[in-house]
């Protein structure tokens, strides 16, 4: 080496492209790796509102139900608008059969009295944890003291008469009024109650009800139109062959690389910084918690692919035969990064409308397209800000 190794360590670039791969085994480490719901499994499921709404309508509508599912406590949640009439949400460890109800539902709460609305949803300002006591349920709320008052004046001298609390124009129970709310004492703190064959039963109510309670309602009618769902099971053999995948195409370019430069020697640092690139992908994944699923992996094996092309030209730049002078090495290397940058700005520039697609449409399929298409782009960057001005400047050491 012209240098010796010590002095290509001691490069900048080098410094910085280490610092790099320990934040980001670190990040990989304590955050792990998000993976999609075909890696671990989860359903998906298309819900369609009955008319088309604006933009700002689809921000409320996705946002009530991401509410919805967190407090549902579903950990692991992708809840996105697939334009204007349609929604898709992504679910993990959950049966889908879970929570359809509580987001295939508008969620609209009202209390009548003598067949007359005196409470609606907006009238609650809380709603506090669900009481189990055996096969019964409680979910006790607070309204406003404006609802309080216009319900104690609709109660009052009604003593004995039932208040129909209803969810989504269902009956849902039936109390009746006290001698105290009918005497016309407003008041703030009312519960919807009810009963269940089993414990089990009871606890899943309440606990739909206090959802649908504490989101509020939707702003229009929705219908469940799909529903999909992918095992825990087949996931981890999406897995297995996209490991096996990888190892085949390490295999394959080792036997190419071995074959083309005839010297084991020069494979090692091309596997080192393939292998880089992989980490800092997972890294950058990691940190800002994009899931890794099938396209993500198959836009990780393209930007990889395109990172060995690379490094292929930065190779032949450099050992072009020993006519070329050291001092024209440098030029020849600017020429090969100019073919690179051009390369790589192409594929950008091709990814971007499918990502820009899958983003704004949000649909499954289109968004799988996106994932790739991110994916893709960013191990891109990676290899051309980061991973192969390091090699190109390995190389200029060897060379």
């Amino acid at each position: 080496m012209r240098k010796g190794f010590s002095g290509f360590i001691r490069e900048p670039r080098t410094i910085i492209l280490i610092l790099l791969i320990l934040i980001s085994l670190t990040a990989i480490s304590t955050l792990g790796i998000p993976q999609g719901l075909d890696l671990k499994g989860g359903s998906i499921i298309q819900i369609q509102l009955e008319k088309p709404v604006d933009s700002a309508t689809m921000n409320t509508i996705t946002s009530i139900l991401d509410k919805r599912l967190n407090i549902f406590g579903v950990k692991d949640v992708k809840v996105r608008a697939s334009g204007s009439q349609n929604v898709i949400i992504e679910i993990a460890g959950v049966k889908p059969e879970q929570v359809t109800k509580i987001i295939g539902t508008p969620g609209k709460f009202e209390a009548k009295i003598d067949n007359k609305t005196v409470l609606t949803g907006a009238d609650i300002v809380s709603v506090q944890a669900p009481i189990i006591k055996g096969n019964q349920w409680e979910v006790p709320f607070r309204i406003s003291t404006e609802g309080a008052k216009r319900f104690a004046k609709a109660a009052e001298g009604k003593a004995g008469i039932p208040v129909d609390m209803y969810l989504d124009d269902r009956l849902i129970t039936s109390p009746e009024i006290s001698p105290d709310v009918a005497s016309g004492k407003p008041v703030t703190d009312v519960a919807i109650t009810g009963a269940e064959s089993t414990r089990e039963a009871a606890q899943l109510k309440a606990k739909e009800v206090e959802t649908l309670l504490k989101s509020g309602s939707l702003p229009v009618k929705v219908k469940i139109v799909g529903l999909s769902s992918v095992s825990a099971e087949l996931g981890g053999e999406f897995v297995k062959g996209a490991i096996i995948a990888g190892l085949l195409a390490i295999t394959a370019i080792i036997l190419i690389l071995i074959i083309r430069y005839k010297s084991p020697i020069l494979v090692l640092p091309i596997l080192f910084t393939t292998l880089a690139e992989l980490i800092l992908i997972l890294g950058v994944a990691a940190i800002i918690r994009w899931n890794i699923d099938l396209a993500a992996i198959a836009g990780i094996l393209a930007a990889i692919g395109t990172g060995v092309d690379d490094q292929i030209i930065i190779t032949d730049e450099v050992l072009g035969g020993e006519k070329v002078k050291r001092h024209r090495r440098k030029f020849r290397l600017r020429e090969a990064f100019f073919i690179i940058f051009a390369s790589a700005g192409t594929l950008i520039a091709a990814m971007l409308p499918l990502a820009y697609v899958g983003f704004a449409r949000g649909a499954t399929g289109i968004g799988m397209l996106a994932g790739f298409a991110f994916t893709t782009v960013l191990g891109v960057l990676i290899g051309v800000f980061i991973t192969r001005p390091v090699y190109a400047k390995f190389m200029e050491y060897i060379g």
